[in-house]
């Protein structure tokens, strides 16, 4: 599945529409919510009935199409099959309850209500009673390289700095690239973005601390303004861009340093981090939230399989305390940045946790049968697996 994104333009009262659009799923998603908890036993095929019959008694709800009510009943579901699932596995704390909805962004339509312009191709037409009509596409890709019924589901969404039309293509992605026979095992801080197991470190680009005094200046102009006013508002739209601004950084240096490690070694072992957990420390949340571990992460394991690579999650447990050398445990506190042990080995902390990182990785791998050996060797190469190999030096 891949999803190919344009900007959507169109007038003043097609925005209306969607707006409408969107609050109708908002509601249909929390009536299935308060559906759920008024009713036992209760399924996700429930919920896409719901969906029907509430398109029956409200006018508003019926001019939204039907698939795009089935897609707002789904996201209920979704929401309430996690906290099953996190109820069955036993997660310490809080199990994520289903909550009501505040601030819904977006509308999904499956393979009815829109079609593309064939005579333009650079347009898409929604076709249900909501009126949001005929809107431009502006985009580099070309959607209609893919047939239509690989068009699984389209998704408009509300930003910032406007609206997105986003495309679900049906497609397998995957790309080759000849085996490297090399290892990695990558060390996530605050210091430094991320420590690899040969003691190369990326600098933390820490954009959100670089942003404080812009969005410091936009919270000031959104007080001063009067509630309710148009100026307000502007102020309000002005803030969200520097947010999405930052967020859209964080996302691009994700992809980026992402695609280098992948694309350089054969096995990229990392921590599975706990970051909900982590965040609930006032002192370090902010750098936490800022470096953007969990972003880099979902972009390795999209990588991993794009570039049909091993993607190995270690348990953080002892990684910075273990001697990579002899196995001895030095206690350490945070503010220690020296791996000192008395066999003399003598590493920087991360660099230690790394290579700690990497052979508990390779240890796991091993034991359940899933070697980077057989991948190697089924490329057809005389290669060999390189422990602590360079990786890309991108900065």
């Amino acid at each position: 599945m891949i999803v190919i994104e344009y900007k959507l333009k169109g007038k003043s009262k097609q925005y209306q529409a969607i707006d409408e659009a969107i609050r109708t799923c908002k509601f249909i998603r929390n009536k299935s919510i308060r559906y759920w908890m008024d009713n036992k036993k209760v399924n996700k095929y429930d919920l896409s009935k719901l969906s029907t019959k509430l398109g029956k008694e409200f006018d508003f709800a019926n001019r939204l199409n039907s698939t795009a009510r089935q897609s707002s009943a789904e996201r209920a579901w979704g929401a309430i099959s996690r906290f099953y699932d996190n109820c069955k596995k036993k997660i310490p704390g809080k199990k994520g309850f289903p909550k009501f909805s505040k601030r819904t962004r977006s509308v999904e339509y499956k393979q009815s209500g829109w079609k593309l312009d064939n005579k333009t191709k650079k347009h898409i037409i929604f076709t249900d009673k909501n009126n949001i009509g005929r809107l431009k596409l502006v985009g580099s890709r070309d959607i209609y390289f893919y047939p239509p019924n690989q068009i699984k589901r389209v998704r408009i969404i509300r930003r910032a700095d406007g609206y997105y039309a986003q495309f679900c293509i049906s497609i397998e992605v995957k790309e080759y690239i000849p085996a490297t026979g090399k290892t990695l095992g990558l060390d996530v801080g605050l210091k430094e973005f991320y420590t690899d197991s040969n003691g190369q470190s990326i600098p933390n680009p820490r954009f959100y601390r670089a942003s404080q005094t812009r969005l410091k200046k936009a919270h000031r102009a959104v007080s001063k303004k009067k509630k309710g006013s148009a100026n307000r508002k502007k102020a309000i739209k002005k803030l969200g861009k520097q947010y999405l601004k930052i967020s859209r950084q964080r996302n691009d240096h994700a992809v980026k340093l992402a695609r280098c490690v992948v694309q350089s070694n054969d096995l990229i072992a990392y921590e599975d981090l706990r970051i909900k957990n982590m965040v609930k420390n006032h002192c370090l949340s902010k750098s936490i939230n800022d470096a953007g571990w969990y972003q880099f992460r979902v972009k390795l394991e999209y990588f991993g399989k794009k570039f049909d690579k091993v993607t190995v999650a270690v348990p953080p447990n002892h990684t910075s305390q273990k001697c990579s050398n002899c196995g001895a445990i030095v206690k350490k506190s945070l503010s220690t940045r020296t791996h000192i042990c008395q066999c003399g080995c003598e590493f920087n902390r991360d660099h230690n946790a790394a290579i700690n990182i990497l052979e508990s990785a390779l240890a796991t791998v091993g034991h359940t049968g899933s070697s980077i050996l057989d991948m190697v060797n089924a490329s057809g190469e005389d290669t060999s697996i390189i422990i602590g190999s360079n990786t890309c030096n991108s900065k």
